[in-house]
């Protein structure tokens, strides 16, 4: 069985990342600081499904701890890492910059350092479309420059990714950094849009719209983004060896892949499915934009379907409606 090393395994990505891949019958190893960045009873209630589940094993500690992510890794002997776990959100770097540092940076480096020892197949890094930044051509390709972000977030993300393209020349480590877009679904973090919108919809609040609402995002649904990471597994780097369009190092085993929808949504068209999904009008509130933040995001996803066969599939009604379906389960309303 191949084994599979996840860190974020409690978070809403981490979570169904690791639900897939058991799924498949991998060996799956999580690990999770549990941190309160937002309600932990979320996390422990994703973990609670997790634990006992043929397969799966746990530890809960910090990226920051050095000595524990290398004895961790260690010991487990992982075929395949998937590094998840950050300080994630563009507007609480405002709040709390020193966290992004903390985990983006020296969490990263634990990780990697780890990696050099114990030589996984493929070292999978999670990145993200903020480091687009201030690009004004869409689609987003992985080709294009990204030296313009507009966010600690984001610059701590793509230093992570240009430090991962040291990592992967040094050492020989095959090295995949996915850039998600804006990931959307069941368990779904309470600090974005989906969850925002749907709990102010229901309890009659209204819905801050930021920048007047005259924005776009590439909305992913999140079975779709677990499942292009779980095909771009068996698809490790090879110095030499691109793609047509690929993104892949001239000089090192290493590669950028957007994970998106690969459809630009307008914010109202958004709104539109949360409404119609709660049978309920929204009462909007127009704000200006936050500092940070970007007007649209658009993922081309052409080189993840050229590396693997797959393509995103479900559309922004159907998984609205799951979303508002899983949210009323949950919180029973």
């Amino acid at each position: 069985m191949t084994r599979i090393y996840v860190t974020g395994a409690a978070g809403f990505i981490g979570y169904h990342l690791c639900d897939l891949l058991l799924s498949q019958g991998a060996t799956v190893h999580g690990f999770d600081g549990m941190t309160p960045y937002y309600d932990p009873a979320l996390k422990e209630a994703r973990l609670a499904l997790l634990t006992g589940r043929p397969g799966f094993s746990f530890t809960r500690g910090m990226l920051e701890d050095t000595d524990l992510v290398l004895s961790d890794i260690r010991a487990f002997a992982p075929d395949i890492i998937v590094h998840l776990a950050a300080q994630a959100g563009v507007r609480y770097s405002l709040e709390a910059p020193r966290s992004y540092i903390s985990a983006n940076i020296d969490g990263l480096f634990n990780v990697l350092d780890a990696a050099r020892e114990v030589k996984p197949r493929h070292l999978m890094l999670a990145s993200t479309s903020s480091v687009y930044g201030a690009n004004r051509d869409m689609p987003y390709r992985e080709t294009d420059k990204a030296d313009a972000q507009v966010s600690l977030y984001a610059a701590t993300k793509k230093a992570g990714e240009a430090i991962s393209h040291a990592w992967a020349d040094l050492y020989g480590l095959p090295t995949t950094c996915f850039r998600f877009f804006t990931v959307y679904g069941p368990w779904g973090r309470p600090d974005m849009a989906p969850h925002l919108f749907t709990s102010a919809i229901l309890e009659g609040r209204p819905i801050q719209l930021f920048g007047g609402g005259e924005m776009f995002r590439d909305f992913t649904y999140v079975t779709d983004l677990v499942r292009g990471i779980a095909a771009l597994i068996p698809v490790a780097p090879e110095r030499g060896q691109p793609v047509e369009g690929d993104s892949l190092s001239p000089v090192a085993p290493w590669r950028v892949v957007n994970i998106g929808n690969g459809e630009k949504v307008a914010l109202a068209r958004f709104i539109a499915a949360i409404e119609r999904a709660t049978g309920t009008p929204a009462i909007r509130k127009l704000r200006e934009m936050q500092k940070g933040d970007v007007r649209a995001t658009w993922a081309d996803t052409g080189l993840l379907g050229r590396l693997t066969g797959f393509r995103p599939e479900t559309g922004i009604d159907e998984g609205i409606e799951r979303f508002v379906a899983w949210y009323r389960d949950y919180y029973r309303i």
